[in-house]
């Protein structure tokens, strides 16, 4: 099983500003949340992180030594970082949404984060298919790996929301690989058992 957390929140999280490579912590609700996940989830096999500071805080509540593996890194927003969704105009948001390969305010488009995850999730599927793989990372690489799963583009990125600490489930031990949950939370995600 391939399971992709979402970290816990963060002050910038918590007030709604757009969080790509800036590196704050986890503050006090998203340490809480990083717990509850770690109480209800099965402790992973292998557990593969991205290397921002609210990733490795999540990951560490598991007791599993974390491997960091850069894919996983949020989308760079560039000069967006830390600012407002309403930093971005109307006509920016709107090139962005419909072209997964625009690249706003010098950072990074979708459709990069959709390629070098896409080549990640790519790498841990034949272990997901036998152990439990957990990796911990951010919204954009999981929305790009739950385009993997469901063999669509990477513009379907603008129809997810993914919610702080939440729990996404893939197997991938079949011909294809199967999306069995989205934005769960980990009391419901851990009965969740895909169907040989």
């Amino acid at each position: 099983m391939l399971t992709l957390v979402r970290h816990g929140q963060t002050e910038a999280n918590r007030h709604g500003l757009l969080l790509g490579r800036a590196d704050p912590p986890l503050c006090g609700s998203g340490i809480e949340q990083a717990t509850v996940l770690a109480r209800g989830l099965p402790r992973p096999a292998r557990l593969v992180c991205s290397p921002l500071i609210r990733a490795r805080q999540t990951a560490a509540q598991f007791g599993v030594p974390a491997e960091i593996d850069d894919r996983w890194i949020e989308m760079d927003y560039g000069s967006l970082d830390g600012c407002p969704a309403s930093a971005l105009d109307p006509a920016g948001w709107q090139a962005w949404r419909d072209d997964p390969h625009h690249v706003p305010a010098g950072g990074e488009s979708v459709a990069t984060v959709g390629e070098r995850v896409r080549a990640a999730c790519t790498d841990l599927a034949a272990d997901a298919a036998v152990e439990d793989v957990m990796v911990v990372s951010h919204v954009s690489p999981i929305k790009a790996a739950i385009a993997w799963a469901l063999g669509v583009g990477d513009e379907v990125a603008w129809r997810m929301w993914v919610e702080d600490a939440a729990v996404c489930r893939i197997d991938t031990s079949g011909s294809a690989p199967r999306l069995l949950a989205f934005n769960d939370h980990a009391a419901h995600a851990v009965a969740l058992q895909p169907l040989r």
